[in-house]
């Protein structure tokens, strides 16, 4: 069987960026498939971002890293951003769509991170821990039962039954908890959990609630002084979603009144840059809350299994065309076809550009041996399989033709 060569381009030419000290795993998977990686350590400023870009082909990025519409207008020889994280809100996916550019992230690779520490951060709240804790560095002895519980038999609300909310599901479960949730759509359950219509239902009924939602208009502020009323008195909160899904302010208020007897919040509506900087919350000083700095998917293995994922999506569109996972490209992955070389063609969804492609190759006789499209609503990919012998007059043609944006030869 013929070897397919995995692409037309001398890789040592292909340059690849990774920012904010991005999983090791990562530049493994690079420099194995015979590319070079450059690493940096912390996040770039736009104006940084803009001088560094111009001729990176890959870019990594976590979640610190901005990628606005001016950043993507310099990067003129960008095929894929990789997110080693769970969200891609850092990107400007609409322009990075017009750009042509694939967008990948790693949605479950460290659902397992954040469901066990949401799970040991409830034990340590409803115990009261973090209160003995503080006592005992101040040299005070509070050996008492008073105010502190099992999780066995308590009813964990969940908010966003999702990849992270349902793992936590199960998790409770083993643990003795009842489960109740609640999610903007119908979703079947994982053991003996019991979805709720309302978000008011839920509040009412739960010891403890842990947010699992993402950053949306329809999300912000959604836990408020009206929500928060809701609550069973004396119950325990954890946020380890977004920070934009929560009135701090309204939070802290239910803290001082005893609405709420603990809470546990891992991200903010405003967080610093980079480690060391100055921080404020008005959650500070307030007793048995816990505040940890957007740590909660950050363990060793979450880190490895992002770099993992990411990093081999990124390859699958750079040598094969294959854009799964993309929130840009339109999901293709067709096999190679042997003898044949491929042309990745990405245009405005406009009607008439598909016509225009095969009219072209066939006004100068050239075979198709292959040709796979998927669209959105901002553009259109196509993948073509074509003649070897004239694939680079294909390339040129295609380039011609109207509402192209991009169009590469793979291989």
């Amino acid at each position: 069987m013929t070897q397919v060569k995995s692409t037309s381009y001398p890789k040592e030419k292909i340059s690849i960026l990774l920012l904010e000290n991005i999983s090791d795993a990562a530049v493994a998977e690079f420099t194995s498939a015979g590319y070079s990686v450059r690493k940096l350590t912390g996040a770039l400023s736009e104006a940084d971002l803009i001088n560094e870009i111009k001729d990176v082909h890959l870019l990594g990025i976590r979640s610190k890293t901005q990628v606005t519409a001016k950043v993507l207008e310099a990067a003129k020889k960008l095929q894929a951003i990789g997110c080693f994280c769970i969200g891609t809100n850092q990107v400007d996916l609409k322009s990075a769509t017009a750009h042509g550019v694939a967008v990948f992230n790693a949605p479950y690779s460290n659902t397992r991170s954040v469901a066990e520490l949401v799970i040991g951060l409830s034990i340590i709240l409803i115990r009261r821990i973090v209160d003995k804790n503080a006592a005992a560095h101040k040299g005070v002895w509070m050996k008492e039962a008073t105010g502190s519980y099992e999780l066995r038999g308590k009813t964990l609300g969940i908010v966003g039954y999702g990849n992270i909310g349902s793992q936590v599901s199960v998790l409770a479960e083993g643990m003795g908890m009842n489960v109740i949730y609640y999610d903007a759509e119908t979703k079947l359950p994982l053991g003996n959990a019991v979805q709720q219509k309302t978000l008011e239902e839920l509040f009412k009924q739960a010891d403890i609630i842990s947010l699992h939602v993402p950053s949306t208009r329809i999300t912000a502020n959604m836990i408020n002084k009206e929500t928060l009323s809701y609550v069973k008195k004396g119950a325990i909160f954890i946020n380890y979603a977004r920070g934009e899904v929560v009135d701090l302010d309204a939070l802290k208020d239910a803290l001082v009144s005893g609405q709420l007897s603990g809470a546990a919040i891992d991200v903010f509506p405003v967080e610093p840059e980079k480690n060391g900087a100055a921080f404020s919350t008005p959650l500070q000083q307030l007793p048995n809350v816990i505040l940890t700095p957007h740590i909660g998917g950050s363990t060793e293995e979450a880190q490895h299994n992002i770099g993992l994922d990411v990093s081999s999506k990124m390859l699958n569109y750079l040598e094969k065309g294959a854009s799964f996972g993309s929130h840009t490209v339109p999901a293709i992955s067709v096999p190679p076809i042997e003898n044949t070389h491929r042309i990745l063609h990405v245009h405005e969804n406009v009607p008439g550009v598909l016509s225009a492609i095969n009219t072209a190759l066939s006004e100068k006789k050239i075979n198709i041996l292959g040709q796979y499209l998927k669209t959105n609503d901002q553009i259109g990919y196509v993948v073509l399989d074509i003649d070897r012998q004239l694939s680079q007059e294909a390339l040129t043609l295609l380039k011609d033709v109207n509402h192209t944006i991009k169009a590469r030869l793979l291989y």
